[in-house]
């Protein structure tokens, strides 16, 4: 297996043929062919390090997941990535029916639509009628000590599985709106070295979630395979700028 993030043989997009969003419907929402009941649901977003985007692609891979849904959305920047001349799929939703349990990952930058996809969510996660929500997050540090800190928000039962709880901070993004929003979110943060993909920090996470959850997953083989991880997604970033900058350009260029 050659990486976590763009597996070919998990993110396989099913037709897209007669997806539109009619006049009238949200602008961004779920769509699921099936409904499990009593989940619990985890949410990865990218976030600082992207240790949640890295974390949920690790346990997609680890637990065996299924596509049960997609993301449609009419106003996010329309990207999509090739990886081994297969498309894959950018914002989706995954259950493992082993464990109960929906993963909601995404490789899409979010700014701006934290509010809308946080009320999708919780409209899933009320429908489903979930356990609870975990987001999973990184957090900027200035720790060189090499060691990667994890807190928590929520559940107390994360403390004894080696989280600290958060004192002090201020939280942005989907997990933030979640908070304000949603009482039955839990939330980890792994303290991130730099804005550059840290899968340190995702494992750590793994590592935590594990032990809260029972998950028996090994979280090892993340930390082995950090260097090709971290390198491959600095690459897809950089070309996702890139991109985006040439898009922009091509916009002005129109207006004058």
């Amino acid at each position: 297996m050659d990486n976590f993030l763009l597996n070919e043989n998990i993110y396989k997009i099913p037709s897209q043929r007669g997806i539109s969003l009619a006049r009238g419907e949200r602008a961004l929402k779920i769509v699921l062919k099936k409904i499990p009941k009593n989940p619990i649901i985890i949410e990865g977003f990218p976030s600082f390090g992207l240790v949640g985007t890295i974390a949920t692609e690790f346990l997609l891979e680890h637990l065996k997941a299924e596509l049960i849904g997609e993301f449609h959305y009419g106003e996010l920047n329309p990207i999509a990535a090739i990886h081994k001349g297969k498309l894959v799929n950018p914002m989706a939703v995954w259950y493992v029916p082993s464990r109960n349990i929906v993963i909601l990952h995404t490789i899409l930058n979010v700014k701006g639509f934290e509010w809308e996809i946080a009320d999708e969510v919780i409209r899933i996660a009320e429908k489903m009628n979930a356990k609870e929500i975990i987001g999973l997050e990184g957090v900027a540090t200035d720790d060189t000590s090499g060691e990667v800190k994890t807190y928590y928000y929520g559940n107390p039962k994360l403390e004894k599985c080696g989280a600290m709880p958060v004192k002090e901070s201020i939280i942005m993004g989907v997990s933030a709106a979640l908070m304000i929003r949603y009482k039955k979110l839990n939330c980890l943060f792994a303290a991130a070295h730099s804005q550059l993909p840290d899968s340190k920090a995702s494992a750590k996470l793994i590592e935590i979630l594990d032990k809260y959850l029972g998950l028996d997953v090994d979280y090892h083989p993340l930390l082995k395979k950090a260097e090709e991880f971290e390198s491959k997604i600095k690459g897809i970033l950089q070309q996702s700028t890139k991109t985006l900058r040439e898009a922009d350009k091509k916009s002005m260029s129109y207006l004058g």
